[in-house]
C-alpha cells in the first residue's frame, strides 16, 4: 500500500499537473462550480475523457503555479489566467472544438430542490392546477398570498405565480411550498464563464456566432468604412466604386444641364425629351432577360474575351 502523501507533496504534484496541462494545452475553458457535486463532477470528467482534461483546485495555488510557470517559460500569455481565477471555478484543458466541449458540458446538469438561502438562479413560477394537498394545507399558501380553492377534497391553484424572482434569496416558507410540491425548479452544473485560447480571451457567446453572423457583421463592417470614407472624400478600395458612380453622375448631371454633350448624355438627353423612349428599352431589356439570356450567355462563352470600350460600357448603363 502507497505511504499518504503530505499536503505538500499533494501541492507539489498539484503544481506539477498543471504545468505539464499548460504546456500541453493551449486551450482552456474557465468554468463555474457552484453547488456542483462530486458525483456530477465524476460524470462530467467521463463525459470529456480523450481530448478534455478537467482540474479544479483552490485559487490561491492556481494563482501561484501559472504565475511561476509564466515567469520559468517566458510565456506572459498564460498570465491572462490570473484575474479569470476568481471565486468557485475550475479549469477545463481541451484539444477538440470549443463550441462542442461547451455544448457537452452543459448536457451535465441536475435538477436540485430551493433551499433555505439560496439564491436563485432563476424566476421561479407555480403553475396553476390540483396541488394534490388536502385543504389543511392552506396556510403556506396564505402566507405566500397564492390564491387556492378547494376542489374535490384538495388545494388548487387558481392563477400561476411568481413565487421566487431571480438573484432573491429562497425563503423558508417558499422552500417549504417547493419541497411539498414536487417541485425542483434549479439544475446546476458547470457553467463556462471564460474562454482562453493561445493566449486570448473571450466571452462564451462568441462560440455560438455561425458563419452567417460573422459575415453579417463583416459587411457591416465594410459598410461602415465605406460610409466613412465618402463622408470624407478619402478613397478605400470599398468607397472606390461609389466615388466612380458618383463622379460619372455629376458630369452626367452639368452634361444635362448645359449644352455640353457627349455620345453617353446623348441617350440620356433623348430619354429626358421623350420618356417612351425608355420605357421602350426597358421593355427590350426584359424581354432579353427573361428568354434569351441562356443562349445570349452561350454565344458569349464561345466568343473570346475582350476589353470594354467607355462607349460599351455606357451603352450597359443606359441601354
Amino acid at each position: 500500500m502507497a505511504p499518504k502523501q503530505t499536503k505538500a507533496e499533494k501541492k507539489i504534484a498539484y503544481d506539477h499537473k498543471l504545468c505539464e496541462l499548460l504546456d500541453e494545452f493551449n486551450q482552456i475553458l474557465v468554468v463555474a462550480a457552484d453547488n456542483v457535486g462530486s458525483n456530477q463532477l465524476q460524470n462530467i470528467r467521463r463525459g470529456l475523457r480523450g481530448d478534455s482534461v478537467v482540474l479544479m483546485g483552490k485559487n490561491t495555488m492556481m494563482k501561484r503555479t501559472v504565475r511561476l510557470h509564466s515567469e520559468k517559460t517566458g510565456n506572459k500569455a498564460f498570465l491572462n489566467l490570473i484575474p479569470l481565477l476568481v471565486g468557485n471555478v475550475g479549469l477545463i484543458f481541451t484539444k477538440g472544438d470549443l463550441k462542442e466541449v461547451s455544448e457537452e458540458v452543459a448536457k451535465y446538469k441536475v435538477g436540485a430542490p430551493a433551499r433555505v438561502g439560496l439564491v436563485a438562479p432563476i424566476d421561479v413560477v407555480v403553475p396553476p392546477g390540483n396541488t394534490g394537498l388536502d385543504p389543511s394545507q392552506t396556510s403556506f399558501f396564505q402566507v405566500l398570498n397564492i390564491p387556492t380553492k378547494i376542489n374535490k377534497g384538495t388545494v388548487e391553484i387558481i392563477t400561476p405565480v411568481e413565487l421566487i424572482k431571480k438573484h432573491d434569496k429562497v425563503g423558508s416558507s417558499e422552500a417549504a411550498l417547493l419541497a411539498k410540491l414536487g417541485i425542483r425548479p434549479f439544475s446546476y452544473g458547470l457553467v463556462v464563464l471564460t474562454v482562453y485560447d493561445n493566449g486570448s480571451v473571450f466571452n462564451p457567446e462568441v462560440l455560438d456566432l455561425t458563419e452567417d453572423d460573422l459575415m453579417g457583421r463583416f459587411a457591416a463592417g465594410v459598410s461602415m468604412v465605406t460610409s466613412l470614407a465618402l463622408a470624407i472624400s478619402f478613397p478605400t478600395l470599398a468607397a472606390a466604386p461609389h466615388m466612380f458612380i458618383n463622379a460619372y453622375k455629376n458630369v452626367l448631371a452639368i452634361a444635362v444641364a448645359t449644352d455640353y454633350s457627349y455620345p453617353h448624355a446623348d441617350k440620356v438627353k433623348e430619354i429626358l425629351k421623350d420618356p417612351s423612349k425608355y420605357v421602350v428599352a426597358a421593355a427590350t431589356v426584359a424581354a432579353a432577360d427573361s428568354g434569351s439570356a441562356p443562349a445570349a450567355a452561350k454565344e458569349e462563352e464561345k466568343e473570346e474575351p475582350k476589353e470594354e470600350s467607355d462607349e460599351d460600357m455606357g451603352f450597359s448603363l443606359f441601354d
